[in-house]
């Protein structure tokens, strides 16, 4: 299932991905620190949500009490709860 996520306070302003049970996979970010989030995205492909939370869950950017990696962290779970309640 494609999965669309508007961000809050961060500079990319929406993620989208896939996902199939708990594995992401095709993850872009629209907007962003284009070469970092490209980066992220090919690493994280084929992760669990699970992992993706342990590791990124969290992280800020500067003053910013929150990051594109968590808000994929927050993603993720959202489209995981809402495909699990579907």
């Amino acid at each position: 299932m494609e999965y669309k996520y508007k961000t809050k306070m961060v500079c990319s302003q929406e993620i989208s991905f896939n996902i199939n049970g708990d594995v992401i996979t095709d993850i872009a970010f629209r907007g962003g620190c284009n070469g970092n989030l490209k980066a992220l995205s090919k690493v994280l492909d084929g992760w669990t949500v699970e992992q993706i939370e342990a590791k990124l869950k969290g992280n800020t950017c500067g003053q910013r009490p929150t990051s594109c990696a968590d808000q994929l962290c927050l993603a993720v779970r959202e489209a995981y709860e809402a495909q699990k309640n579907a």
